[in-house]
């Protein structure tokens, strides 16, 4: 089917594995420049638009869809998308593709790092030399080990099963809380739990859940304080899934001993937020998929959900 004749746009800068897919098929119109499209001319876009590639920059909602009456696809290259109303796009019939799956093993690879951190203060030990303080003979306190201890993830689909897989060769014990129990999850060495016995007997806590109004939030004041004194806590999934002033107490009181994200709420988290004066928390900027394979794979699958959407053909993934 010829595509020329349909209009993708692109809210920010992409990969060029993507870019050589779509500018044979579709008239393309990409931003490959720093900093947004000017907005005279991403106003001009819209109204072309029968497709959008978004880089999760920009908020997808009515107020957009208003500007581009031609707009039946939304692709972005995330597995994530609560940038979107899923609602207002698909009262428009308006579909929406991401990633899920390509991106497993490199969120997994960050989470088990940040949970070898958590452990072993791995960043807190570099600034300590980098202070001068292994020069001086400071102490810098001891870690514990990971093997033999339980590991409680929360959400345990394909990346919540891979961060197991990585703390399995560590030698841990893993237990999970999902919305409903895994029919493999034997097979993969895991135990299904209650959110409460998760919460009570885990050493370390590993977040991989989606954001949807049931997991806004849900480690509150009251999830923390149910948890053991001392759990080690890491998030690889939303930084909403997170009260960020509930854990600044659980870490400052030591009833969370360390902590590691790579998602925060606010996203970027302030240079001067309150958490960074924190000695017991590692914080990496929303980094997890940042891989060259990755955010390649994750490009091209973007652009073949956009491809096949307008050929209309099954999307290789799409929110439903």
């Amino acid at each position: 089917m010829d595509l020329k004749d349909k209009t993708v746009i692109c809210s920010g800068k992409i990969r060029p594995v993507a870019i050589a897919y779509l500018q044979d098929k579709v008239t393309l119109k990409s931003w490959q420049q720093r900093g947004r499209v000017p907005e005279e001319q991403w106003n001009a876009w819209l109204q072309e638009a029968d497709a959008l590639y978004s880089a999760g920059n920009i908020r997808i909602d009515e107020k957009l869809l208003q500007k581009a009456p031609k707009l039946r696809v939304v692709a972005q290259s995330s597995v994530g998308y609560d940038n979107i109303d899923v609602e207002a796009c698909h009262a428009r019939s308006v579909k929406i593709g991401n990633t899920p799956g390509v991106l497993v093993n490199a969120v997994a690879d960050i989470a088990y790092g940040l949970l070898i951190d958590t452990a072993r203060g791995i960043v807190r030990g570099h600034l300590h030399t980098k202070n001068g303080l292994w020069g001086e003979r400071k102490a810098m306190g001891l870690g514990v080990d990971l093997y033999n201890k339980t590991l409680g993830v929360v959400g345990f689909g394909d990346i919540g099963s891979a961060i197991a897989k990585r703390a399995q060769a560590s030698g841990m014990r893993v237990i999970y809380h999902n919305r409903s129990r895994r029919l493999n999850d034997a097979a993969l060495g895991a135990r299904y739990v209650s959110w409460e016995e998760l919460l009570k007997t885990s050493d370390f806590i590993a977040v991989a859940v989606t954001l949807n109004p049931s997991t806004k939030g849900l480690f509150n004041e009251a999830a923390f304080a149910a948890m053991k004194d001392g759990v080690r806590f890491v998030n690889i999934s939303r930084g909403k899934v997170v009260d960020t002033d509930a854990l600044y107490e659980a870490l400052k009181s030591g009833k969370v001993a360390a902590a590691g994200l790579d998602v925060t709420e606010p996203e970027p988290l302030p240079g001067d937020h309150p958490l960074l004066t924190l000695p017991n928390i590692t914080v990496t900027p929303h980094m997890a998929s940042a891989t060259e394979e990755t955010r390649d794979e994750m490009a091209l699958v973007t652009a073949q959900n956009i491809v096949a959407a307008l050929s209309g053909q099954p999307m290789l993934a799409q929110v439903k």
